[in-house]
């Protein structure tokens, strides 16, 4: 007998079974954490029919696969990280079809301090020591807003140590 790879015309034809919805499911929660609703609709547009995507993602968060809790922690861990603060994030996790209860404990998990984290970032975009010139304050407080930081930590971070000259 040889080692010789057989060349079977049938091979090129097999195919693995289709994947039912849970398994489909399944396998787009083992990359990351997804809500509901956002598992629902890609498994709609991968060709599953609307009540079988629901039944399938309600099966999962039934078994603990899926949870829109744990969902929205991740998403307020990954957003800080980016530097994006609470509108930016609130508004994001409203997108995902949670309810302001969950955005409320979602965003209650975030232990930091908005306002350090508004002012590191404009110390890394701006550099550090020395006043801010009118116009890079301008600058600073818009890109801060268009991040989603409030009012409150725009100020925060303008007037922080070593941004205008104010050390704490």
């Amino acid at each position: 007998m040889t080692d010789a790879p057989t060349s079977d015309p049938d091979r090129k034809r097999r195919r693995r079974p289709e994947q039912t919805p849970v398994q489909r499911a399944l396998g787009l929660l083992v990359r990351r954490e997804h809500s509901r609703r956002e598992l629902t609709r890609k498994l709609q547009v991968r060709g599953v029919e609307a009540e079988q995507a629901r039944v399938a993602v309600a099966r999962l968060a039934g078994e603990g696969w899926q949870d829109d809790a744990r969902f929205a922690e991740f998403m307020v861990r990954s957003r800080v990280g980016s530097g994006y603060g609470p509108l930016h994030i609130r508004a994001e996790l409203a997108t995902h079809g949670l309810d302001r209860e969950a955005i409320d404990a979602a965003m209650a998990s975030f232990e930091g301090d908005w306002n350090a984290l508004a002012r590191e970032l404009v110390r890394r975009r701006f550099g550090f020591g020395g006043e801010l010139e009118p116009a890079q304050r301008r600058k600073a407080a818009d890109w801060l807003a268009r991040r989603g930081h409030d009012g409150d930590a725009i100020r925060a971070a303008l007037s922080g140590a070593g941004i205008d000259g104010d050390e704490d």
